[in-house]
């Protein structure tokens, strides 16, 4: 059996009984491979250890039966869990909300929204009563589908406020009087480490994943930090376009990689401007 057919193998091995919780030596066994053996080589086809991809398969069943709106007890216990504290903190390791907070879906939140056109085309920006929630690019009028996604029982209003003002400044060429812009954001305990250590990276500085991955402290997860950085919910505000590969390249961009180097290139003719630098 090559490789990509063993992981094959104990991918559908692990479908298959993780209500059962497998534990990695009975994963690797059934693949005839030693357990670090086995544990090297599908971290490096799949990308995540047997154990995480364990809990994200358990944590997909769960969400589907809170969809359901089945009790948390019974959804502990149809996903093979131990019980509701472990479901409790499979949700805040992975979702970055509680259960509850999943099923409920943002009931009783009341989201912002609007649509307004920068130089890099049209945003759809969001806040809540704490901040911007959420922004991206190529926003289409009345549809705000890419919030409800995250947030499918909130309330909607198509209304503009402070904080979305204060937030479309940084599109200016010269932006002002620019006090700090308030986020809500809602992640994993690892993704808000990886969106932080984004907004400490300067406008017209750039920074690779394996740097980023450095800076928090997990110098060989760079892999993962892409993954987060791709899930970024507030785009530019959260500048994860200053993220490049190791070798130069510009790498991924969820909205394209033309605007990524457009805006690549405005922020840095704007820190040589500073500068006093004639471009």
């Amino acid at each position: 059996m090559i490789d990509y057919q063993r992981i094959e193998e104990a991918i559908r091995f692990i479908r298959k009984n993780f209500r059962d919780q497998p534990e990695l030596d009975e994963i690797a066994r059934h693949i005839h491979l030693s357990p670090f053996h086995f544990q090297r080589l599908f971290k490096d086809w799949a990308g995540v250890s047997p154990k995480k991809f364990l809990q994200y398969t358990s944590i997909e069943y769960a969400k589907q039966l809170l969809k359901e709106q089945k009790s948390l007890s019974t959804v502990s216990f149809e996903a093979g869990l131990s019980g509701s504290s472990r479901l409790y903190d499979l949700f805040i390791h992975i979702e970055g909300m509680t259960p509850g907070e999943f099923k409920e879906g943002g009931r009783n939140l009341h989201i912002n929204y609007g649509y307004a056109e920068t130089v890099f085309g049209t945003i759809l920006i969001g806040s809540t009563h704490k901040g911007i929630c959420h922004l991206s690019f190529d926003g289409i009028e009345n549809d705000p589908s890419d919030i409800k996604k995250k947030f499918p029982h909130a309330v909607f209003e198509l209304k503009s406020d402070a904080f979305q003002k204060q937030a479309l400044k940084m599109f200016l060429d010269h932006p002002t009087d620019l006090e700090k812009i308030k986020l809500h954001l809602k992640g994993t305990v690892f993704q808000i480490k990886v969106w932080n250590a984004l907004l400490q990276i300067p406008s017209g500085n750039l920074k690779s994943y394996m740097q980023i991955a450095s800076e928090i402290g997990d110098p060989r997860a760079s892999r993962a930090v892409g993954t987060a950085i791709g899930q970024n919910p507030i785009a530019y505000l959260i500048p994860c376009h200053r993220v490049i590969t190791s070798t130069g390249n510009l790498g991924g961009y969820h909205w394209g990689v033309d605007r990524k180097s457009a805006i690549i290139g405005r922020e840095a003719v704007q820190r040589m401007e500073g500068k006093g630098i004639e471009v």
